[in-house]
């Protein structure tokens, strides 16, 4: 690389060693700057993004999310986020299998697509299939003017700006936001949620990148110690319940991509359904056990969660434990805690993936990958 171009880069990365840690801290400010996007001064969301296909949205019988990698988990937290509130059924498809699944896209239904670029090619093969199959589309993307959000009947803007490192991070939790602003819209369209429970909603999704802002550095040097003790590992299970599942995917998914150790995310209460003879003192596991009080699923969930953690604990294998800070119970199990503040059920998963994002960076670091350009993967997947 030339001296100039060299130097180029380190401006951009500013003090960060990696435009990946850079990215990651720069979470924060990307989901502000989302929300101020999409959510006007009167508490109105999507003010004018989704007038085209509103009318679809108030009358469609299901939602069909198609995405791939980063993108996908992030559609399979909005299932759960737009079922609990709105009550319309969701689906999520891998974007490249939708093509070939010509039965399951009705007239009614609305196709959101989610890809950071707005070139992915599964992904614009499947919005256009959706569209010839007579479906409105909705694009989420991060580029205003790509493929993907020109071709789209709507398309409502992640604004993470540039993402120079190939792992999503500040895309990702942007994704998180939109489509927890998406759920909020159709609960008010659907005539589920008033607007004194959206505007309480909403005046806690605006406090979340604040407290992102405050976790970071704890985050960063907890994920660091705890990389430091595994980073030999090369089998890691990622385990997750409801909503949480979709981040135990994309922490595994982190990993993989940077670290090159195999990981993988399942649902917490599978792990006894196979998964459990991999547990033992050479591997790890990292749950996701975090609970919002108020919320009576959620603890139902938590009270699980500990039994599945004792499991781990008996079958002598190390633990990593997301919980929310306050609760001291977690440290009966094991001493590598990462802790994030209180938040309700749905909003915890942008908070949760960011010291996962972290662990993975590290755990990367400590054994010499490219966490900016790790190998076999490009930023874009523009071929099928």
């Amino acid at each position: 690389m030339p001296a100039e171009s060299s130097s180029q880069e380190v401006l951009k990365k500013g003090a960060f060693p990696h435009f990946m840690l850079k990215e990651i801290y720069e979470q924060p400010l990307a989901i502000e700057h989302t929300i101020r996007r999409h959510v006007d001064g009167n508490n109105a969301i999507f003010p004018y993004e989704l007038d085209a296909i509103e009318r679809a949205l108030q009358a469609c019988s299901r939602i069909i999310i198609a995405a791939s990698g980063s993108s996908r988990h992030a559609g399979l937290a909005g299932e759960l986020m737009i079922e609990d509130m709105s009550g319309v059924a969701v689906d999520v498809e891998y974007a490249s299998e939708y093509c070939y699944r010509t039965g399951n896209t009705t007239g009614d239904a609305v196709v959101a697509v989610i890809s950071q670029s707005g070139e992915t090619a599964d992904t614009l093969a499947a919005e256009r299939a959706a569209r010839a199959r007579g479906a409105r589309t909705v694009a989420i993307t991060n580029v205003a003017g790509s493929t993907v959000a020109r071709e789209a009947n709507a398309n409502l803007l992640t604004c993470a700006a540039p993402e120079v490192a190939v792992p999503a991070t500040k895309s990702f939790t942007t994704q998180l936001t939109v489509l927890y602003l998406l759920a909020l819209f159709m609960a008010v369209k659907r005539g589920r949620m008033d607007s004194e429970v959206v505007r309480a909603n909403l005046d806690r999704l605006r406090e979340v990148p604040e407290e992102i802002e405050r976790t970071l550095a704890d985050w960063n040097s907890r994920a660091l110690e705890c990389a430091r003790r595994y980073q030999e590992v090369r089998s890691v299970l990622y385990l997750g319940r409801g909503v949480h599942y979709a981040i135990a995917r994309e922490g595994a998914l982190k990993l993989k991509e940077v670290s090159y150790a195999h990981a993988e995310g399942y649902p917490t209460g599978e792990l006894r359904h196979g998964p459990n003879a991999l547990v033992s003192e050479k591997g790890l596991v990292v749950m996701l056990a975090t609970c919002d009080p108020a919320d009576p699923d959620s603890v139902l969930r938590y009270q699980k969660n500990r039994s599945v953690l004792e499991n781990v604990k008996q079958h002598g294998g190390n633990l990593i434990v997301v919980g929310t800070e306050g609760d001291r119970e977690l440290h009966s199990f094991t001493g590598d805690v990462l802790f994030v503040p209180p938040a309700p059920e749905l909003l915890l998963p942008l908070l949760e993936v960011v010291p996962l994002q972290l662990l993975a960076y590290h755990m990367a670091i400590l054994n010499g990958c490219d966490v900016d350009h790790p190998r076999n993967l490009e930023k874009a997947v523009t071929t099928e």
